[in-house]
């Protein structure tokens, strides 16, 4: 910001336009989604003895980053491709000339990296949000898609799509030449997340690749790493080919090196992320009027009480009076989008600092 001294306002309208960046303005927020509890301590103190090193050497490529991502994932190297978060890997699928079939609403990088033109949009059930995969699989065979993506859990409705709903898509789309993107990024927050992924069952689909953000699990936003799973070889090497030769830098591939030595730590991290968000989720709901849907992830989607002030206007509201920032969903394509917040779970006090802070500004904006 070009003001030294800017209001709460501007404050606002500044952060509001920005995609990171945010500890630099002391707020509380509840908009991005990441684990609060990964990585240790000893991770960055390893990090810091070896910072000389980290800068001043050049990375290994994408032969060894496989090799150290399969050793931490327990998969094959020859299956993976990694990438500058997922998001890298989300444009290179997006343009590779294939039509590309999405549900809204959802992580709209999928459409906004796709040229104009490619894309097909196919709504999610209302008021519900749940994906019915019998009209979805008809819609891609209809449209000759190429790609079809699912982001389970969702973002932002934190909603999981069962397994066996997602392995009955993969069959019907089998016979059609239709890559299913199953986008895994939020999994490690579901309760039976083992029985829930996907990467168990690659061997049976070729028509699979699993696209996971390692952002959000790990709490490693500003490391980026991010990576494509698939038995399809052919797939793989196509994606692979349109990478960079030094596409992750000497910090993600030291986190790559260090991470299978914190297994223990990392699933301990999640189950605390899971517990305050279940706890979360429980406070929210004493909100009167506010329809609370029950996560997967650790955010929570919500509908605003009929009387109170729109998303957007919460929003502002609450960051101007409480300086904490949550994302509305105004502009996202569904019905009654500026109805609708997603807010990310973090420590128990702030989530119940959060409760008090909206339950207060429903109240006062809703006057």
């Amino acid at each position: 910001m070009t003001n030294q001294h800017p209001t709460i306002q501007e404050r606002y309208d500044f952060v509001s336009t920005q995609h990171g960046g945010y500890w630099r303005h002391d707020f509380v927020d509840h908009n991005y989604l990441y684990n609060l509890y990964f990585p240790p301590e000893d991770f960055f103190t390893h990090i810091t003895e070896k910072i000389h090193q980290l800068v001043l050497n050049y990375p290994v490529a994408q032969k060894d980053l496989a090799d150290l991502l399969g050793d931490l994932i327990d998969q094959p190297p020859e299956r993976l491709v990694v990438g500058n978060g997922a998001a890298e890997l989300i444009k290179i699928i997006a343009n590779m000339g294939r039509k590309l079939l999405v549900p809204v609403p959802s992580f709209n990088e999928y459409a906004n990296a796709a040229p104009t033109g490619r894309v097909i949009e196919f709504a999610l059930e209302f008021p519900s949000f749940q994906l019915d995969v019998d009209k979805f699989a008809d819609e891609a065979i209809r449209c000759q898609a190429g790609l079809a993506v699912v982001v389970s859990p969702n973002n932002p409705t934190s909603l999981l799509v069962p397994k066996v709903e997602l392995i009955r898509l993969l069959n019907k789309l089998a016979d059609h030449d239709c890559m299913l993107i199953i986008d895994e990024s939020f999994i490690d927050f579901v309760g039976n997340c083992d029985k829930e992924s996907l990467a168990t069952d690659l061997d049976k689909h070729q028509n699979l690749a699993i696209f996971k953000s390692m952002s959000k699990a790990y709490g490693i936003c500003g490391i980026r790493i991010g990576y494509m799973l698939t038995a399809n070889s052919d797939f793989a090497a196509q994606v692979r080919q349109r990478l960079h030769i030094w596409n992750i830098n000497g910090f993600a591939e030291e986190f790559l090196r260090l991470a299978p030595q914190y297994r223990q730590e990392f699933s301990d991290s999640c189950n605390k992320v899971r517990a305050d968000r279940d706890l979360f989720y429980d406070q929210l709901q004493t909100i009167p009027e506010m329809t609370v849907y029950r996560p997967d992830a650790n955010y929570i989607f919500c509908r605003l009480p009929d009387h109170a002030a729109s998303g957007p206007q919460i929003t502002r509201a609450l960051f101007v009076e409480h300086n904490i920032y949550v994302k509305h969903c105004q502009g996202k394509i569904m019905p009654d989008s500026d109805r609708y917040l997603r807010i990310a779970s973090r420590t128990q006090a702030e989530n119940r600092r959060l409760v008090l802070a909206l339950r207060d500004t429903i109240d006062r904006e809703g006057k």
